[in-house]
Formats: structure tokens, sequence, C-alpha cells
């Protein structure tokens, strides 16, 4: 099963080595790892997703909570949360390819992001299932390459505070 892991280290050096030589030495596969400052520039929050069941991964989360840099760890798996990925796409492109590729971008989250002659760099974001189908539709066209972005995952807030949050937003407008 794929598990998303949100971790908050101390935004120190080695960090990141220490977390994925606990994953390489226990022969886990990483599939996707992101990491960047939070608003704390003292921590930083490290989204991870790999695969394994259940119990695997739980004893993972364990082994990363004993950490001494590690603050937190969650399993956002079983949460409700949102993933977004990033992806930039080269697809050459000509003639009337151009206006069948343009019209593809116009029905995912994406756009055109630079263009030449024979090409388009496309930018795209949504979750990996989204960016799974804009790459499909796009194969035929002739991808020239693919830059990925590891997973991004936040859990949702709860519906209540959210509508407070929007009320008091616009109340002060």
């Amino acid at each position: 099963m794929r598990h998303t892991l949100s971790i908050l280290v101390e935004n120190r050096f080695g960090e990141l080595a220490r977390i994925v030589g606990l994953f390489s030495a226990r022969g886990y596969n990483i599939e996707s790892l992101t990491v960047a400052e939070t608003l704390d520039s003292q921590v930083s929050r490290v989204t991870l997703v790999t695969s394994g069941d259940d119990h695997t991964v739980e004893q993972m989360v364990k082994q990363l909570d004993k950490q001494v840099r590690v603050l937190s760890v969650t399993d956002l798996t079983a949460l409700d949360h949102i993933e977004l990925e990033l992806v930039l796409i080269h697809v050459r492109v000509g003639g009337d390819e151009r206006r069948q590729v343009l019209n593809l971008v116009d029905m995912f989250p994406a756009r055109v992001i630079d263009f030449s002659e024979n090409a388009l760099t496309i930018e795209a974001t949504g979750d990996r299932l989204k960016v799974k189908a804009l790459l499909d539709q796009l194969t035929p066209f002739g991808i020239h390459e693919v830059v990925r972005a590891g997973t991004l995952a936040i859990p949702r807030l709860p519906a209540a505070k959210v509508r407070d949050d929007l009320v008091q937003s616009f109340a002060t407008i």
C-alpha cells in the first residue's frame, strides 16, 4: 500500500541523509521525497512517499519518531489530506499538433510556460492520477523530457475551521 509521510525535522545539516538512511538500511524504497523549510526557518518538512504494508510503515514511523532531530511524523494516508505533484513536460509539436496539445493543456490543471517553433514546455500540478492522465494523453505527440517534483501533501482543515476562517477574513474586508 502507498503511504505518504509528513515529517517535521530540525533544519540542520545531515538530517535528510539520516532519514533516507533509515529507509535504505531496511531495504525500503522511497517513491517520492520533497523537503523545504516551514514558516519557521529552523524547521523543515519532509514529505516522503513509500510503499509497504501498514505494519511495516508503522514500524518505520516509530523508528523515525525516535530520531533526536525529528520533531513529528504523521502518516497522512489514513487522514483526509491533499496531495499534489508538479511536473514539467517538453513536448515536440508542430503544425496541427500544437493546437491539439494546447487544447489538452486546457482540459487539465496545466499551462504552457515556454514555447519554441517545434516544442512546448508544459507545467502541470495535480494529484498523481491527474498528472499520469496528462502524460498518457501527451505521449502520442512525443514527450521529449519529463521532470517531476515529489509529492507535496497537507492535511485538510476541518470544515468548521475553514468556514470560521473565511467568515473572519470577509469580516475584516
